[in-house]
C-alpha cells in the first residue's frame, strides 16, 4: 500500500493525516493551527501527550502534541531584548505574546498562528509529505514583537521509519535573522502510566536555571545516561548534547525516539511528576538566548537556516535494563 494524505476535521477544525505505506504510523496536522502536529498514532494508539487537545491550543495557546515555539523556545527574562543591531519591547497587546506565571513571555508568537499556506500535501515515493511556509515578514503583529522579515517553512515527512520535521528560515530582508527557536514533543506511551519506564539522555552537560527557570550562565558537566521514569520531575536544560543525539522513552512494550539532526545542538526535558508525558524539546539555541546572544546563531540574507529532528516509534519487548535512580 503506498503512503497517503487525507484531510479530515479535528475538534472541528481542518486537519491533515498522513499514513505511511505499512499503515502502522499516523501523523495528523492542523496547519490553520500554527502547523502543530495534533496526533501521532502507532498501530492506532496515540503516542502524543493530548491534555487541552486542539480545541484548548487554539482558544487559550496551550500546548500539545508537537507545537513549534517561535522565534524563541522556552522563555525570555523580560519585555525586553536587544540583538543583531535591534532593540525590541514586546507589548502583549500588539503582538500575541503568552506570560508565564512569573510574567514573562513564553513560547513564542505563533501558538495556533492560522497564517500557515500549504504548499504541498501528498505521496512522494515512500513517504507522506505535508510541506507549509509562513511569510513572517507580512505580519505586522509579529514584526513588532521580531522585526526580522524572513520566511519560515516546515517540511514533514512520515515514513515507515518515523516522522521528520525540517524547518527552514530564509531571509527576505536585508538584514540577519536570529535563530531561537525550537519544537515541544509531548510524548506519551499507551496507558498513561510512567511506572517500569525509563528514558535515555544523550548528554553532556546540565545548565543550572534560576528560580524563574532562566540559564544562570553556568554549568556542570554529566554523563549520557538512562534513568527510571517513575514520579521523578524534570524541567532541565542540557546546553551540551552527546554526538549521538538519541533521546529515547521506553516502557509499556514500545520505544519512542527522538534523534535530534543538524541545528539543535540544545535540549529541554520537562516532565511534571504528576503527568503521564515527558518532552524531548529540540532546541536551536538555550532557553534566553535572544537576551544573553549565548549561542544564538544567526541567518544572513541569501542564506538559510535548516533545522531538523525524527521521532521514531517500534515495539520492544522485555522490561527495561539496570537503572540509575536519579539524575545529576
Amino acid at each position: 500500500m503506498p503512503p497517503s494524505v487525507t484531510h479530515a476535521t479535528t475538534d472541528g477544525h481542518p486537519t491533515t493525516r498522513l499514513t505511511c505505506a505499512s499503515g502502522d504510523l499516523t501523523a495528523t496536522y492542523a496547519p490553520g493551527a500554527g502547523m502543530v502536529c495534533c496526533s501521532l498514532r502507532h498501530r492506532g494508539e496515540e503516542i502524543l501527550g493530548q491534555r487541552g487537545a486542539l480545541a484548548t491550543y487554539i482558544e487559550r495557546g496551550s500546548t500539545f502534541g508537537i507545537p513549534l515555539l517561535y522565534p524563541w523556545a522556552n522563555r525570555l527574562s523580560g519585555l525586553r531584548y536587544e540583538v543583531a543591531g535591534h532593540e525590541v519591547l514586546l507589548d502583549p497587546s500588539v503582538s500575541p505574546i503568552r506570560l508565564d506565571a512569573n510574567g514573562l513571555p513564553i513560547h513564542g508568537l505563533l501558538a495556533a498562528c492560522p497564517n500557515w499556506e500549504v504548499t504541498d500535501a501528498g505521496a512522494h515515493g515512500d513517504a507522506a509529505v505535508l510541506r507549509a511556509r509562513l511569510d513572517f515578514g507580512a505580519e505586522p503583529a509579529l514584526m513588532a514583537a521580531f522585526p526580522f522579515p524572513h520566511l519560515l517553512e516546515m517540511a514533514v515527512q512520515l515514513d515507515d521509519a518515523g516522522l521528520a520535521i525540517t524547518t527552514t528560515v530564509t531571509p527576505t530582508g536585508d538584514a540577519r535573522v536570529p535563530v531561537a527557536f525550537g519544537f515541544h514533543p509531548y510524548l506519551a506511551l499507551p496507558g498513561g502510566t510512567r511506572d517500569g519506564v525509563e528514558i535515555t539522555l544523550p548528554v553532556e552537560r546540565h545548565a543550572l536555571l534560576d528560580e524563574q527557570g532562566l540559564p544562570t550562565g553556568a554549568g556542570e558537566p554529566v554523563s549520557p545516561l538512562t534513568v527510571a521514569l517513575t514520579d521523578q520531575p524534570f524541567d532541565d536544560l542540557y546546553d551540551r548534547l552527546a554526538p549521538a543525539r538519541r533521546f529515547t522513552l521506553r516502557g509499556a512494550g514500545r520505544e519512542v525516539s527522538v534523534e535530534f539532526g543538524e541545528g539543535y545542538p540544545v535540549a529541554q526535558v520537562y516532565a511534571p511528576a504528576d503527568q503521564p508525558f515527558i518532552c524531548f524539546e529540540p532546541m536551536t539555541a538555550p532557553t534566553n538566548a535572544l537576551v544573553t546572544g549565548d549561542r544564538l546563531p544567526t541567518v544572513a540574507p541569501g542564506d538559510a537556516f535548516r533545522a531538523t529532528f525524527r521521532i521514531a516509534i517500534r515495539e520492544c519487548g522485555g522490561d527495561p535494563g539496570a537503572m540509575s535512580d536519579h539524575l545529576p
